[in-house]
C-alpha cells in the first residue's frame, strides 16, 4: 500500500510540527517556505503542558527545553507593587525556553523523520479538492494540504474562510536582555501601570525574555531600537531590566483572527493561520501543537479525508475557541479598563481571581491532554 502524501504551505512552529507528526505516523510529507533559510522569529517562549506533552509526542522535548527554565509562577503586578493575581505552577509544567531552541528541535526532528523540506517554495492557493499551486504555476496534488502560512494568510483568504481580524488596541516589542545575579529565576512577573505592561521572564542562565505592550497610539513607545526613557517613566522600579534592553528586537501588533471554518475539502488551517490570538496566555504555539497531533491522528486513521478533518475541527475547536476569546478579553480587560475605575482594578481583579471559574478558564487548555500522548511512552 502506497504512503498517503500531504503538501504542507508554511514552515513555521504549527507546519513544522504537523510535518513532523504526520511523518511519524507513515505519511510522505512535502513541507514548502517561502523563504530562503529557516528562521525563529522573536525571543522567548512560553510552553504550557499541553505544548509540552506534544512536543513529547514527537520526540522534539528534550532538545527543546534544554535550556528552558522551569517555572513555579506567573504573577500579574499593578503600579503600586500589589499582586493582581498569581498563578502557580505546581501539578503542572511551564518552561520558557528561546525560541531558536524549540524551533531548532522541530527542525532536527523533521529531518530525522525524512519531511522534504523546500525553501523558497512560494505556495500561490490551496485547492479543496487537494492541490497545492506554487507562484511558478506548478500544481501539486496531494490527499491532504495543509495551509501553516500564519496569521495573514494568502491561501486562507483564496479559500474565503476568513471571518474577521480584530488587530486590537496595543502592540508588543519581543527581546531579550542579559542575565544577572539577582534576576528572578522561576518567576514571571507581568507588570502593570495603566495601558502599559512589561513582561519579565526567566529564559536561560544567561539570558531573560522581556515583553513590552503598550497602545497603538502610543508612537514614542512603539520605537525600535526602544526608547528607555519612555518605559522607564511608566516603570521605574524595573529600570534595571530597562537599562539592560538592546537594539535588537521586533514590535508586531497584537491581532485576533476568526475563521469561517478550519477546513475545506482536503486542504486544512491550522496555528495562525486557522486562530491566531493575543499572546496574553501564551498559549498560542501551544494550540497549534495540540491541534497538530490531533489532526494528525484523525486524517491518519481515516480514509475520508473532507470528513475527518470535519470532525477534528468539532473536536478542537472549542477549546481552541475559548483559549484565543479568554486571550482577547484578558488584553481588552487591562487595556480598556475605565480611568474613573482605575483604583478599583486591582481589587476587582484580585476577587475574580479567587473564582473557581476563573482558574478553570484561565487553565483549561494547559491541563489539555494531547491526542496521541501515552505517558509510558512519551515521558
Amino acid at each position: 500500500m502506497s504512503k498517503k502524501h500531504v503538501e504542507i504551505a508554511g514552515a513555521g512552529l504549527a507546519g513544522m510540527s504537523v510535518a513532523v507528526r504526520l511523518a511519524q505516523l507513515g505519511w510522505d510529507v512535502v513541507l514548502h517556505e517561502r523563504n530562503a533559510d529557516l528562521r525563529a522569529y522573536g525571543a522567548g517562549i512560553w510552553l504550557w503542558e499541553n505544548g509540552l506533552k506534544s512536543l513529547e509526542i514527537i520526540g522534539a522535548y528534550d532538545a527543546a527545553v534544554t535550556r528552558a527554565k522551569i517555572i513555579k509562577e506567573w504573577r500579574l503586578v499593578d503600579e503600586h507593587g500589589d499582586i493582581m493575581f498569581s498563578r502557580p505552577c505546581l501539578n503542572d509544567r511551564f518552561l520558557l525556553p528561546p525560541r531558536a531552541d524549540l524551533y531548532q528541535s522541530l527542525i532536527d526532528r523533521a529531518v530525522e523523520e525524512g519531511v522534504e523540506i523546500r525553501t523558497e517554495s512560494r505556495v500561490a492557493e490551496v485547492k479543496p479538492e487537494g492541490v497545492l499551486v506554487l507562484e511558478n504555476g506548478e500544481e501539486r496534488p496531494a490527499d491532504l494540504v495543509i495551509a501553516a502560512d500564519g496569521a495573514y494568510s494568502r491561501l486562507r483568504h483564496s479559500l474565503m474562510a476568513t471571518a474577521w481580524i480584530d488587530f486590537g488596541i496595543e502592540f508588543g516589542i519581543r527581546t531579550m536582555i542579559g542575565h544577572e545575579p539577582g534576576d528572578p529565576e522561576d518567576v514571571v512577573s507581568e507588570y502593570i501601570n495603566g495601558r502599559y505592561r512589561l513582561l519579565y521572564n526567566p529564559c536561560t542562565d544567561g539570558e531573560n525574555y522581556i515583553f513590552l505592550s503598550a497602545p497603538m497610539e502610543s508612537d514614542a513607545a512603539r520605537q525600535v531600537p526602544v526608547d528607555r526613557n519612555v518605559w522607564k517613566e511608566k516603570f521605574p522600579d524595573l529600570s534595571h531590566y530597562i537599562d539592560r534592553l538592546t537594539e535588537a528586537g521586533r514590535w508586531d501588533q497584537i491581532h485576533n483572527v476568526r475563521t469561517r471554518f478550519w477546513s475545506s475539502g482536503k486542504v486544512a488551517l491550522i496555528g495562525d493561520c486557522a486562530h491566531a490570538m493575543p499572546p496574553n496566555l501564551g498559549q498560542a504555539a501551544n494550540m497549534a501543537f495540540t491541534n497538530a497531533m490531533a489532526l494528525a491522528a484523525m486524517v491518519t486513521d481515516r480514509e475520508d479525508i473532507p470528513g475527518a478533518l470535519k470532525e477534528w475541527e468539532e473536536r478542537q475547536r472549542p477549546l481552541t475557541d475559548h483559549v484565543q476569546w479568554w486571550s482577547y478579553i484578558y488584553g481588552m480587560s487591562l487595556g480598556k479598563w475605565p480611568k474613573k475605575f482605575m483604583n478599583f482594578r486591582t481589587d476587582a481583579i484580585q476577587g475574580l481571581a479567587k473564582t473557581k471559574w476563573f482558574d478553570r478558564g484561565l487553565n483549561r487548555a494547559a491541563r489539555h491532554i494531547p491526542v496521541g500522548y501515552q505517558p509510558e511512552k512519551n515521558t
